[in-house]
């Protein structure tokens, strides 16, 4: 990968250096992002729902920088096609970084109605948090695998979500089920299963962003398509 991060021009280099530093920094302030929505389910702690809440306006604002960014490197520099998978990726991967934001933000709101109305969701905590914890890790992996233009884990995260839409399934039939026997708690569990779809649809960005990085290390588009464990599609 030593054409995609070394060039002639020793500014270029200065300037994809600068450009991938702050898609990490606004991965890691959406890593933490995610992580306190997830302490707020778990504890129905207000701080944690108005921090990841708040969180999202400086996000947006660094999605913005960015974009900004890769335009005027792109006028200024004309770069080259491997160069240009390197810009393009970037852009695509900050779009999908801001989208795990939006999703952490509707569950700290889900979490706000709830408790908001007395409610307490822990009794479905265990398995949302199972869930939360894995799509974490994932968010994690693939902002190393960008970090260090790594494929094979790319990879693995992108595998990885095929667990986290099983869980999913899974708990949305338990919360329908309850929903059956305990009809008073409609309202409750329908913000529980919302909330489990943000978290479900946060493995999905952060499957995207993997693909992405694929695409900037490998010149292969493998969106759409499903792959094995070891990396091939099936």
């Amino acid at each position: 990968m030593e054409d995609i991060l070394h060039h002639q021009s020793s500014q270029f280099d200065e300037e994809l250096g600068r450009l991938r530093s702050d898609v990490l920094r606004m991965g890691g302030l959406v890593e933490n992002q995610v992580a306190t929505a997830i302490e707020a389910y778990g504890a129905c702690d207000p701080r944690a729902i108005e921090e990841t809440i708040a969180r999202d306006q400086d996000i947006n604002a660094l999605e913005k920088q960015i974009d900004d960014e890769s335009a005027q490197l792109i006028a200024r520099r004309q770069p080259t096609a491997v160069d240009l998978r390197l810009v393009f990726g970037i852009i695509k991967i900050v779009t999908d970084l801001e989208r795990i934001g939006d999703e952490a933000k509707k569950i700290a709101k889900g979490v706000r109605r709830i408790c908001a109305a007395g409610s307490q969701p822990t009794q479905f905590a265990p398995a949302i948090l199972h869930l939360a914890e894995t799509v974490l890790v994932m968010v994690r992996e693939s902002l190393d695998a960008f970090a260090r233009l790594d494929s094979g884990l790319a990879q693995k995260v992108i595998v990885d979500d095929n667990g986290v839409d099983a869980e999913f399934k899974s708990i949305v039939r338990q919360l329908i089920t309850h929903m059956t026997e305990e009809p008073n708690t409609i309202s409750m569990v329908m913000d529980v299963i919302w909330i489990a779809r943000s978290v479900e649809r946060i493995g999905d960005h952060a499957k995207n962003v993997g693909e992405h990085v694929i695409f900037i290390v490998e010149g292969q588009d493998v969106r759409h398509r499903r792959l094995s464990s070891n990396g091939g599609a099936v």
